[in-house]
């Protein structure tokens, strides 16, 4: 009887240890399945922004320490600066606007954050995931639209291009301060939900046309939403409505008689000043900007194009960056601003963006981000533009690049001789 117990106990725990050893073989099946090897592939999910779902595509490719990312809209893709991935666990750096996504990869779905110093977003995505079909019948509302609206800068009305395929819209909005960027949206339930997710974060609008032909525009931004309204230009000089603001017009010299003054630090700590013998003499383009400024990031290329062209004929180009606290601290993100666009000219720290005007008292209007200032030989300014057209714009920024050439050779050429008046 004793022996038949225990060989009944034997055989019992050598089943036990069958059914253990099965079970933990799929345990560690289900582990490799959960946990990818790598992250390779395009995810596409939402950000929850500030209540909205904004569009969210990601391109992945590489693993360990060598994962390169980028985020895709339309034809733009914004790189990772690096990233890595180990065990299900993502993490992309993008340096130039000092934003990170830290996301879990788990059973076919990516969850994590894009976050910053200063904010959070939560973000979803799947591998090959595709949206939902357009809703039929998509309304025409290809062209150029001006909204009316009482802007925190003093302007009164923003233009809205867009272009549009069938149910496919590319929309941007221009503001006096420069553009949204490209904003990319969908015929559904009535509307043209328009956005973009970049290296800087999620850009969202809602477009609905209305039955008396204006369209229905809802801005979201980090502060909120608002409610606009965009008429076609005809339709708005009919209604007595005011033009957008002339970028040529918004900012002042308060004595146009007198050099306006400037001064900062590069990033080895030198004090750099407009009073200089390196300006005596030269044309100067001063801009002033910052890296968490993504109408900066359009500007950059465009002035290091000048100043590369035309250095050697007497053109110098500054920046003065206005930068967040911890930034002037450890100017990381503006190290990364100047490398990822092969900047050549000196870009100076000037202060925090709230002592803007308080670094440039001399100037009326100034608000904008960038606004940039073209002064002559004899050092007196002869032009200032606020705000940038980026590429987004199409023709407003080829007519901007094409007028900004003429008026650096016009200075070169010593033909511009009054100040800006």
């Amino acid at each position: 009887m004793r022996q038949k117990i225990a060989l009944t106990v034997l055989l019992l725990g050598v089943v036990s240890l069958a059914v253990l050893h099965r079970l933990g073989a799929t345990a560690l099946a289900q582990g490799a399945d959960a946990y990818p090897a790598t992250p390779d592939g395009v995810w596409q999910g939402t950000a929850a922004y500030n209540g909205q779902q904004v569009s969210f595509r990601l391109e992945i490719s590489g693993k360990g320490n060598h994962v390169q990312g980028a985020l895709i809209n339309g034809k733009e893709k914004s790189p990772a600066s690096s990233g890595n991935y180990s065990d299900g666990h993502l993490v992309l750096h993008f340096d130039y606007f000092a934003n990170t996504i830290d996301a879990t990869l788990k059973n076919g779905a990516l969850t994590g954050t894009f976050s910053s110093h200063s904010r959070t977003i939560p973000i979803t995505a799947s591998l090959n995931a595709t949206p939902g079909d357009p809703s039929p019948d998509p309304p025409k509302i290809a062209g150029t639209w001006e909204i009316a609206v009482k802007g925190p800068k003093g302007e009164s009305a923003w233009q809205l291009h867009v272009s549009q395929s069938g149910a496919e819209v590319d929309a941007v909005i221009q503001r006096i301060d420069g553009d949204t960027g490209n904003l990319y949206g969908t015929w559904r339930n009535g509307q043209f939900a328009v956005s973009h997710f970049t290296a800087a974060g999620p850009s969202y609008a809602v477009l609905r046309p209305q039955a008396d032909g204006t369209l229905k525009v809802i801005t979201f931004s980090r502060s909120g939403s608002q409610e606009l309204t965009a008429r076609r230009p005809q339709a708005a000089r009919a209604e007595g409505l005011n033009k957008p603001d002339d970028p040529l017009q918004h900012t002042k010299l308060k004595d146009p008689a007198q050099p306006l003054a400037f001064n900062g630090k590069d990033l080895n700590g030198i004090v750099v000043a407009s009073t200089d013998p390196q300006f005596k003499d030269k044309v100067v383009i001063l801009s002033i900007g910052g890296s968490w400024c993504p109408n900066c990031h359009d500007e950059a290329p465009f002035l290091e194009e000048l100043y590369r062209k035309y250095h050697d004929r007497g053109l110098d180009v500054v920046e003065l960056s206005f930068e967040e606290e911890d930034q002037l601290a450890n100017p990381e993100r503006l190290r990364a601003f100047i490398q990822k666009y092969g900047l050549t000219y000196p870009v100076l720290l000037a202060g925090t963006p709230d002592q803007l005007n308080e670094k440039l008292p001399q100037v009326d209007g100034l608000n904008c981000w960038p606004t940039t200032f073209f002064i002559g030989r004899d050092g007196l300014v002869k032009s200032i533009h606020a705000g940038y057209s980026g590429p987004a714009t199409g023709s407003g920024n080829s007519d901007l690049r094409r007028e900004v050439n003429a008026l650096v050779v016009k200075l070169l050429s010593g033909s511009e001789r009054a100040s800006v008046q």
